[in-house]
């Protein structure tokens, strides 16, 4: 059963805009490859099925997964088991692991999808999506846990590079109508736009890698109208940038820090970088 408490909040915030935390039992599940798609030249949809995804919750946004893979020679994929103190690992080369946000889930089909960014050059977890084909396995531990984050905020702020795309693409569909946002994302070009459906008011801006520019989402937000209210502020992305990021709001916009989750899904010269900043 799932336990449930609170976040820590600031005095000024309502209890309606306290988020909530949610913690799942810990399983462990071998999936197969049912679909490859290709939304764009820099992202790989990559759905999984199987009778495992029985009992599988994501209910946060910005849910993660631990991804499991299989040996690159062998194909053999080594899953731990659920022991009192935490995962059991059989004997043996431990497999290579990495965080994603699920992208969606269907309890009816069974169905699972993790989005991919190609990344240049390319790490372990890139290099099994670019050759990924229907049948081949996958293991998925979590999420251990949810963050429910309140839609009553004035309005909502999202920033993020491709990595972060499933998480904003999730959280704007679960926004209502009624409700604002303004949307910073980094892609390569016009190429690696994905439609974004909501019933939210949205103001989405495209951001272009050029120039070699290490944080264009910063200077960008330095040059967006703030919007008047409380809000809400999510970031995804490379860690130098979203701490910039961070800094900016807390110390140049003097937004609440209770009310911002930056998370760096990727660190320059890093092959496996996942955390909260």
């Amino acid at each position: 059963m799932s336990s449930l408490s609170e976040t820590p909040s600031t005095a000024d915030a309502g209890p309606e805009l306290v988020a909530q935390r949610v913690r799942h039992p810990l399983r462990f599940r071998q999936l197969h490859v049912s679909q490859v798609e290709r939304p764009t030249p820099h992202l790989v949809r990559i759905t999984l099925a199987g009778d495992d995804l029985e009992g599988f919750v994501s209910l946060g946004f910005d849910d993660h997964v631990k991804l499991f893979f299989p040996d690159p020679l062998t194909g053999v994929l080594a899953l731990p088991t659920v022991g009192t103190d935490g995962p059991v690992w059989p004997e043996g080369k431990r497999p290579t692991m990495r965080d994603y946000t699920p992208h969606h889930f269907d309890a009816v089909t069974r169905t699972l999808q993790i989005d991919f960014a190609l990344h240049q050059p390319g790490g372990p977890a890139t290099e099994w999506a670019a050759q990924a084909q229907v049948g081949q396995t996958l293991g998925v531990g979590g999420p251990r846990g949810s963050l429910i984050v309140p839609t009553g905020f004035d309005w909502h702020l999202l920033m993020g590079d491709d990595t972060a795309l499933p998480a904003i693409a999730r959280r704007l569909a679960e926004l209502p109508a009624g409700a604002r946002a303004e949307v910073l994302i980094e892609v390569d070009g016009p190429d690696d736009h994905i439609a974004l459906p909501s019933a939210a008011m949205l103001a989405v801006k495209w951001v272009y890698r050029t120039g070699g520019d290490a944080l264009p989402l910063l200077g960008v937000l330095r040059r967006m109208p703030m919007p008047t209210g409380v809000f809400h502020s999510w970031i995804g992305c490379e860690s130098a940038q979203a701490k910039a990021l961070r800094a900016y709001l807390t110390t140049e916009c003097m937004a609440n820090p209770q009310w911002i989750r930056a998370s760096s899904y990727w660190r320059r010269g890093s092959a496996d970088a996942h955390e909260s900043l």
